[in-house]
């Protein structure tokens, strides 16, 4: 596995590879790597001749207020999991290779960013949409993998790369659990011992809800039922619990439609965000 932080270097290897005709896979994440980003590298080793993963912890996502300088930076350790997983490639970036001094350029998705997490964080599909762009116009893979527990964020993505006509291909992968039914994220390791038991409260609620809206239970209740559930768990805040559809992410109202459906949740457990989504 071969390690660059150069972007000359990276185009370098990857037009190699093109040249000779082989696929390139791309898994992007800010490291403080777990079994779901790996999952996603297993998908682009099964799909593409050739893998690479980033490594960049990106400033443009976060606001002032966030925890850019305490999200968990873990690089070797990181690059050892990539490595036992037959990734070939990871790009470690410095900022100013990312951000280079002067730049101004932004990259938005006005309708589908302002929704949900919109709501909560108006400043972070932008710097998700900007640096995921870059990215893509760094490595130039046939298909990059991103994980389904950020649902919106694949959505935003998916978008992105229809409107600017990127040629590749967006592959979803299935969100990751503990055996608790926890979501796998970088940032369960802000959880204390005590709201890691608490946690899993938040699946546990949306599965419950999601069973009662199915069964024809008025979705405002069910939801109501499932808020009250988390804050007598010990939840002090819950942003949001909503059934979306999938394409639109706007909310359904009345009778669940036929066609798949996505329940999608944030909600704060002491100082950690958490968010979920199941299929409805």
């Amino acid at each position: 596995m071969q390690v660059v932080r150069s972007l000359e270097e990276l185009r370098g290897i990857v037009r190699g590879w093109k040249r000779d005709g082989l696929t390139v896979g791309f898994v992007p994440t800010m490291g403080a790597l777990h079994q779901g980003h790996l999952s996603l590298v297993d998908l682009s080793v099964a799909a593409c001749d050739r893998t690479v993963a980033s490594i960049f912890v990106n400033p443009t996502q976060f606001a002032p207020h966030e925890d850019l300088d305490a999200y968990p930076r873990q690089e070797q350790a990181d690059q050892a999991m990539l490595e036992a997983h037959k990734c070939d490639l990871v790009f470690t970036p410095e900022v100013a290779t990312m951000y280079p001094e002067g730049e101004e350029t932004r990259v938005s998705v006005p309708d589908l960013g302002a929704k949900l997490e919109g709501q909560f964080r108006p400043h972070f599909f932008g710097g998700v949409a900007t640096v995921v762009a870059k990215l893509f116009n760094q490595v130039q893979p046939d298909k990059a993998f991103f994980g389904e527990k950020d649902f919106q964020q694949v959505q935003v993505i998916k978008r992105m790369v229809i409107d600017l006509c990127f040629p590749i291909e967006i592959v979803p992968g299935a969100t990751l659990r503990a055996a608790d039914g926890l979501a796998l994220s970088s940032r369960n390791a802000y959880l204390t011992p005590e709201e890691r038991r608490i946690a899993p409260s938040l699946h546990l609620a949306m599965h419950r809800a999601s069973i009662r809206i199915r069964n024809g239970a008025d979705q405002t209740a069910a939801v109501a039922e499932a808020i009250k559930t988390l804050e007598e768990a010990g939840f002090n805040q819950v942003e949001y619990i909503t059934a979306v559809d999938p394409a639109s992410l706007d909310p359904i109202e009345g009778p669940i439609p036929d066609h798949p459906c996505r329940l999608i949740a944030a909600a704060w457990l002491g100082k950690t965000r958490l968010i979920d989504n199941i299929a409805l």
